[in-house]
């Protein structure tokens, strides 16, 4: 086996280990068990249990971008059809995870590791949907990008949750990106009302 072939033996027991029994009781050495490899292999791959969250990360981001590219080959170069697609991959994408992926991410948390991974994943993402919607709608505004991921974030969590359908949860989401993609990016950025006058908080 290839050092690649057997690193994606370890993330398949991985994940396997995860589902069957949450990140609480993940360590090295019960991954290490699981494969039926020594410890000191798997410290080679990952070098500690968060190397392996952060790569099992890692991995569900690539699939996400991988899963949006093929869809927009296919869809039709229309606002609506794009926007459909994208709110359609970001919560199909966080189904099929299930609560896998929202343990990996509970177990990282305050982890400098994985702020790094999800701050690229992130930016990677957003890039892809800002390529994918301008041509259709004009410049985008950044703030309005990072909505995109709250919504789906909060959408794709009700989702698993079994509050909401996930049909429900991705037109709403798709009624975020095509709002997002229609926006001015040049909107207000302070409190002054267009006359002149300092706008009152309410």
């Amino acid at each position: 086996m290839t050092k690649q072939q057997r690193r994606a033996q370890l993330l398949d027991a991985a994940r396997a280990l995860i589902r069957d029994e949450g990140t609480d009781e993940f360590t090295l050495g019960r991954l290490a068990e699981r494969a039926g490899v020594t410890k000191p292999l798997v410290y080679d791959h990952f070098g500690d249990r968060s190397g392996v969250l952060a790569e099992l990360y890692r991995e569900f981001e690539e699939r996400r971008r991988e899963t949006l590219a093929r869809v927009l080959d296919d869809t039709a170069p229309e606002l609506a059809a794009v926007a459909g697609v994208v709110a359609a991959a970001y919560i199909d994408c966080c189904i099929a995870e299930g609560r896998e992926l929202a343990d990996v991410v509970a177990a990282l948390a305050g982890s400098p590791t994985l702020s790094a991974v999800r701050q690229e994943a992130e930016d990677a993402y957003l890039e892809m949907c800002r390529a994918a919607l301008e041509p259709l709608a004009g410049p985008m505004d950044p703030a309005g990008l990072l909505s995109i991921v709250g919504a789906g974030d909060a959408l794709a969590r009700g989702a698993l949750a079994g509050e909401i359908g996930a049909d429900r949860a991705a037109a709403a989401l798709a009624r975020v990106v095509a709002a997002v993609a229609t926006a001015d990016p040049a909107g207000p950025s302070d409190l002054t009302h267009p006359t002149g006058q300092e706008r009152t908080p309410r």
